[in-house]
């Protein structure tokens, strides 16, 4: 009989953050029980309550330890439960680009993305076009960017910091507000990112929620 992992990720199988936290815990096959947030399991939902300020998932229970934020999460298990260097490098320059990048596809992708989301959960029928256009906006000017950082960042099968943050963000991105065919290497890594297992395996146990995104799930990843 298996002792219980005392690793506990509490968060939903449809959170783009969640997902971020899944990733590393998938890809380097770290023991851990998914507590999901559902109306099943309240006491769930009260452990994320008293984590953070907001009572915002994903939240890692470790013992006694109680994390919140997804970058977060990840630093702890790089540093507790991943060979040291295997999401964030050890050495201090190469982590401070890695932590960078993080923070791009977390506050310029992701959050902006939710923007547009934001709005159809307040109102599908009558969202604020002027903020949603904005943010699509915003998307295209950080779609070009990627593009050119992509010149210097080859694809590769690694899980690092990087592909935790970027896979759910630019999943749901394109979802929201596709990558335009002349953003070929953006569009080409999304599709390598969502092959690899751990982030497939993420969006196989997402599928059956798709009926729920506010703006519509479209017919493909």
């Amino acid at each position: 009989m298996n002792p219980e992992p005392s690793l506990e990720l509490f968060g939903h199988p449809f959170s783009s953050y969640t997902w971020k936290a899944l990733i590393p815990l998938y890809a380097y096959e770290v023991p851990f029980a998914f507590r999901i947030l559902d109306q099943e399991h309240p006491d769930h939902a009260e452990v994320v309550q008293m984590a953070g300020p907001l009572g915002k998932f994903p939240v890692l229970r470790d013992g006694e330890n109680l994390l919140f934020e997804a970058t977060t999460i990840i630093e702890y298990l790089d540093r507790h439960h991943v060979s040291p260097g295997m999401l964030i490098p050890e050495d201090p320059d190469a982590a401070t680009a890695i932590r960078m990048l993080d923070r791009v596809f977390d506050n310029y992708v992701m959050n902006v993305m939710q923007i547009v989301v934001n709005e159809y959960i307040r109102d599908a029928a009558n969202p604020d076009q002027a903020r949603c256009a904005e943010a699509r906006e915003q998307l295209d000017r950080v779609y070009a960017w990627l593009e050119g950082w992509l010149q210097f960042y080859p694809q590769m099968d690694q899980i690092s910091l990087i592909e935790c943050a970027a896979a759910p963000s630019l999943f749901y991105a394109d979802w929201v507000h596709p990558i335009p065919e002349d953003r070929p290497r953006l569009r080409a890594w999304r599709a390598h990112l969502l092959a690899l297992p751990p982030v497939s395996r993420c969006i196989e146990d997402a599928r059956p929620f798709r009926s729920y995104f506010p703006l519509g799930a479209p017919d493909r990843d």
